[in-house]
């Protein structure tokens, strides 16, 4: 088959590169002309473990390409993927659709013989049929159908997602666009991976309820935390009862200082939007975002409280500012609410992070960045896990101690226990929810 992929930014570069690894020709467009340089030189412009060794093999191997030329790219393609952001439009929590209907357009003028146009970014309920209805007016003549193909990958975890996932869900209208897409994800369906065939709508729908309810067990988790701390249970222990049932499972019940990164408050703030508009609000999604909000402000209290209850004049060393390990992703990460906090207040801030600093210098105006927690901690005040990098998990915590001004530890992920950060000289140790 062969794909023309509308937008190289994380979710449209790494379907690209997986669907070229299918065995598939495709061609990733984007109109940024240094990000397509860079992917022609071999360099990818996001941190994804090992997407740049999948990526440099398909090129290699003539069926990935990359071009700022959308004409010539959806010039005989069997299927066209918009995968351009969706970010939240400001004054209404709204997704912003601005880019989709932008290429929808250039699509239309470019369509030679049948396409499906396959929309891969997260939009609302009824984007598909606008879609259809921009192509279709732009070009009259054209051959289409239009279906939605929503992402689940988490970054960190992306290739393996798309490569082994738990489900494919594709909205379609018509039999030959799912023959199509069919064919397009014939190397999952032959191992028996579970390809769900619906309407556009549900489609759509699909992709928000799940990040809705993941978010909403991420935030449930983190107010058990803020009780347990009340009184005296341990959130781990309560986490790992409930989860051992298995109507709840055990993912997303790790305690922390709320969600953040490129889904869950993007489409939460859709879908509380998309329940208004039709006049049935989403009550359980809309007080999950007020609670997730009171959640890092409750972290900000707590690294307040080992700081002798002021920032003024503290040296604090933060570990971890993405949103999670295992990428470069800053957005609508935690640290962006508690690190400016901190500053705000007084506090010096100095900031380790393995992936982090390249967008972070941007959006973390005045830290300190560091690429060692050792010197990080020196002098410092106390020291703050923010995210659970594989870098901080086996810290020597005396080593660690022994150099900071008062050995002071705030554990927003509860990498460590008290007794091991006691043990190893820490006068204080604060993680969440025990």
């Amino acid at each position: 088959m062969r794909i023309a992929m509308i937008g190289t930014g994380y979710v449209g570069l790494v379907s690209g590169v997986c669907f070229s690894d299918f065995g598939h020709d495709v061609i990733c467009v984007d109109k940024a002309t240094d990000k397509i340089e860079m992917l022609q030189s071999g360099q990818v412009p996001i941190y994804e473990p090992g997407l740049d060794v999948l990526m440099a093999k398909n090129v290699s191997a003539g069926r990935l390409t990359f071009t700022t030329d959308l004409a010539d790219a959806v010039d005989g393609a069997d299927a066209v993927f918009i995968a351009v952001g969706t970010p939240t439009r400001r004054g209404d929590g709204h997704a912003d659709l601005t880019y989709v209907m932008s290429a929808a357009r250039e699509i239309a003028q470019a369509i030679t013989d049948y396409t499906v146009v396959v929309t891969k970014s997260t939009v609302p309920v009824g984007t598909n049929r606008k879609v259809h209805e921009v192509i279709a007016a732009a070009n009259p003549e054209a051959e289409f159908d239009v279906a939605s193909n929503p992402e689940f990958l988490r970054e960190g975890a992306a290739i393996d997602d798309f490569m082994r996932p738990d489900r494919v869900v594709v909205g379609v209208e018509s039999e030959r666009a799912a023959e199509v897409m069919a064919k397009i994800y014939r190397p999952l369906y032959l191992r028996d991976f579970p390809i769900l065939n619906t309407d556009l709508e549900s489609a759509e729908l699909i992709k928000y309820a799940a990040n809705a309810f993941l978010a909403t067990k991420i935030t449930f988790i983190n107010e058990i935390a803020g009780l347990c701390e009340r009184v005296g249970g341990d959130v781990k222990e309560v986490a790992r009862g409930i989860g051992l049932d298995g109507r709840i499972g055990n993912k997303f019940l790790r305690a922390g200082p709320g969600y953040g990164g490129s889904c869950f408050p993007k489409d939460t703030a859709a879908l509380a939007r998309i329940g208004q508009e039709h006049a049935y609000p989403m009550q359980i999604t809309e007080t999950v975002i007020r609670v997730n909000d009171a959640v890092k402000a409750r972290m900000i209290e707590k690294i307040r409280e080992v700081c002798d209850d002021r920032f003024n004049g503290k040296t604090i060393a933060v570990l971890g500012v993405t949103f999670k390990p295992d990428t470069d992703d800053m957005r609508d990460a935690p640290s962006l609410t508690i690190v400016p906090a901190l500053i705000g207040g007084g506090a010096k801030v100095r900031v380790v992070d393995p992936q982090g600093r390249a967008e972070g210098e941007a959006l973390l105006p005045g830290v300190e960045w560091l690429d060692d927690p050792y010197i990080a901690a020196k002098g410092a005040d106390a020291v703050v896990i923010m995210t659970e990098w594989n870098e901080f998990r086996a810290l020597n915590l005396t080593d660690l101690a022994s150099t900071m001004k008062t050995a002071r530890m705030v554990d927003l992920r509860n990498v460590y226990s008290s007794d091991l950060a006691l043990g190893a000289g820490f006068e204080t140790y604060i993680g969440v929810g025990s």
